[in-house]
């Protein structure tokens, strides 16, 4: 049985704090992981939340601040030294390819593993697994970031009652799945349209369009929510966003499952987040993210 969740290893914007590490965050995607923004302190999260090197297939940051990217370097030399036995691919701007230089070698190690760079400079599809699209949009910060999304292509889902109505059973039921036609039965006959998946993982930004691509009809969307909505005009000075923006931009795009995180540490309730988020018109699932914690993505609508 496939498993599709996201892991919280730290919410913490700028700084730690006693309670949140800095960020860090795993995508279990069937039998894939991807790793996001992977700040420091990342490599123990790991250890605590129960996450492996091996469970990484790729590392997708955001952009090269600190605290989304100075734990690449622990990251990159466990993936290493456990002699993980597949290559690791790694998405960033690539714009900040010296910054990548220097924390893939900020110290001397072994090479075991193939690290396949991949940088991000503009907008589309990056990169396919083996039932989704990795795409990214840039984001509105000071210094050039993207954020990611995840799309499963739509498919099909088997009518139980059709397919008896049509006499298929068995072996006969795979065939019409491959086959498109069994007789005079086609696929449509006994089936109904699945949407696919979406999942959106949206970082420091402003309000701007590529939010709201991102977050278009997502399933799952992890956005920041660095501030408070008292505090707007400082998130629209460094670059961030308020609990509510977040979530009036997920309202607006149909999302079924908000999580918000990365929290300034001015803040101490992480009520307040969720107050506000509700107070903006949100009204599906909503997460207020806390280190450690494992939310499973919807099941399919």
């Amino acid at each position: 049985m496939s498993v599709r969740e996201f892991v919280v290893l730290g919410t913490a914007s700028q700084v730690p704090t006693r309670h949140r590490n800095h960020n860090g965050y795993l995508l279990r995607w069937d039998g894939e992981g991807i790793l996001f923004d992977p700040g420091e302190g990342t490599q123990r999260q790991m250890l605590r939340a129960g996450v492996a090197a091996h469970d990484i297939n790729r590392i997708c940051v955001t952009h090269f601040h600190g605290d989304h990217s100075l734990g690449l370097a622990g990251v990159i030399q466990r993936i290493n030294l456990d002699q993980v036995p597949h290559p690791v691919a790694a998405h960033y701007p690539a714009s900040g390819q010296k910054f990548f230089d220097r924390l893939r070698y900020a110290t001397a190690y072994r090479e075991t593993v193939p690290l396949l760079e991949e940088p991000v400079s503009e907008d589309g599809p990056v990169a396919r697994g083996a039932s989704y699209v990795l795409e990214t949009r840039r984001l509105s910060h000071p210094v050039e970031s993207f954020g990611y999304r995840i799309t499963e292509p739509d498919g099909r889902r088997m009518v139980p009652e059709q397919l008896a109505r049509h006499g298929i059973k068995g072996p006969d039921v795979g065939r019409i799945q491959r086959e498109g036609r069994l007789g005079g039965v086609t696929l449509e006959d006994v089936s109904e349209p699945r949407p696919g998946q979406r999942f959106a993982f949206v970082m420091d930004t402003r309000l701007c369009p590529g939010v709201d691509d991102l977050a278009d009809g997502c399933d799952m969307l992890v956005i920041e929510s660095t501030f408070l909505d008292e505090d707007e005009r400082l998130a629209t000075d460094h670059g961030h966003l308020t609990a509510g923006q977040a979530a009036r931009a997920a309202r607006d795009a149909g999302v079924r499952h908000l999580v918000l995180t990365h929290f300034s540490q001015r803040y101490t309730d992480p009520t307040e987040f969720e107050r506000q988020a509700r107070a903006a018109g949100f009204e599906g699932e909503l997460t207020v993210a806390a280190d450690l914690m494992r939310v499973p993505l919807p099941k399919r609508g």
